[in-house]
């Protein structure tokens, strides 16, 4: 448990607390219905995994099926989950904070200031747990009420929200749920076919936040500036005159390199799970076209509140972009080399795209199939 001078810089029940107190409620449901939700989304996902695996041929055909559990859950499900990744990702750093203040909390960072970081956290999460329709959690340690594989990793589905996007769209409810799950099951693929990726992925992360010199006090004003942008503390569209952002966090050479890498991954896999959703859909998905075009103009118009406030917490636009510019390159890429000869992206981490060639896929191409020069 990550404290100063005794006291938590992070409280992290609380943060599950609040965010389970001011989630939204779901969609309305009978229990009939919920329970015939669940069992439906545990079908498709078994069904996508299958879809997903002769798709993609990350995996020989006689590889053992995936070890990861798939988790049916509710917002607070999610919150939970999500709570234990932060928990697990961020230690390192809150470690460094505390040797930094040299063991002193002074008068905001004691008790206080980790329940005051606890609530900001738990209303930004209140805020997320709406929106998630499913996703691959990677890095959190298995626990009795959240079980993963032994590698870490789990699939979660969110319920309500699946129910409430598909009404909120009026798609056939059974074709955009097994269409969210071949999503979500590519994802489940990557790291469960790329042995190395989670860690490459955590050692990342780890390396980012062990080059940060960011005083705790800062982390709490940002954290509290976005939270307020989920809660409606500032007028949505008004743009903040401080100009201030967690992008701050980038003070040096080697944390710019770093987010560059990691923005350069996430837009690999959020984008080859795309091109696979739309490349399985129209053989399993009867009504994918009208699906995606309905999601698409959703994901469109309805995410500006949600996108600025992500860009403020983490310094990027995190997912539009990277779901445009990833299924770009893996769209370029495998029609130059085929869905072969664009699975070498898996082979190491130096095969892994730069941001530069997210952008222009030919030079991905050239440079990890180019081939050896002929010899005299």
């Amino acid at each position: 448990m990550t404290s100063i001078g005794g006291a938590e810089m992070v409280d992290w029940n609380l943060a599950v607390a609040t965010a389970t107190r001011l989630v939204r409620p779901g969609p309305e449901v009978t229990r009939d219905e919920a329970r015939a939700v669940v069992a439906e989304l545990r079908r498709h996902a078994k069904a996508a995994e299958e879809h997903v695996r002769s798709y993609v041929r990350m995996l020989p055909e006689d590889a053992p099926v995936a070890d990861t559990p798939v988790l049916v859950v509710d917002r607070a499900g999610w919150v939970k989950a999500n709570v234990a990744g932060f928990r697990q990702l961020l230690g390192p750093l809150l470690d460094k904070m505390q040797e930094r203040r040299g063991g002193s909390p002074g008068a905001v960072l004691g008790a206080v200031g980790g329940k005051v970081t606890g609530v900001e956290l738990g209303m930004l999460l209140s805020f997320l747990s709406s929106r998630v329709l499913g996703q691959y959690e990677t890095f959190a340690p298995a626990s009795r009420e959240l079980p993963g594989s032994a590698g870490g990793g789990r699939l979660l589905l969110v319920a309500p929200n699946i129910v409430h996007v598909e009404r909120e769209l009026e798609v056939d409810p059974h074709d955009f749920r097994l269409w969210v799950c071949l999503h979500e099951e590519t994802h489940r693929t990557q790291f469960t076919a790329v042995p190395w990726l989670r860690d490459h992925l955590e050692g990342e992360i780890q390396s980012f936040l062990g080059a940060t010199e960011m005083d705790p006090m800062n982390v709490l004003e940002r954290l509290r500036e976005a939270a307020q942008a989920f809660s409606g503390g500032r007028p949505e569209g008004e743009e903040d005159g401080s100009g201030r952002s967690l992008v701050e966090l980038v003070q040096t050479p080697e944390q710019r390199e770093v987010l560059g890498r990691l923005t350069a991954v996430m837009s690999l896999l959020e984008g080859h799970a795309d091109y696979v959703m739309d490349g399985v859909g129209p053989a399993v998905v009867p009504s994918v076209a009208e699906i995606r075009e309905k999601f698409q103009k959703r994901r469109a118009s309805g995410a500006g509140r949600l996108d600025a406030a992500l860009r403020k917490l983490l310094g990027l636009d995190a997912k539009l972009r990277q779901y445009r510019d990833g299924e770009r390159f893996v769209r370029a890429v495998v029609g130059q080399v085929g869905m072969e000869g664009f699975n070498r992206v898996w082979t190491s981490p130096n095969t892994l795209p730069t941001k530069a060639e997210i952008a222009r896929p030919a030079d991905w191409v050239q440079r990890v199939h180019r081939k050896a020069p002929e010899p005299e």
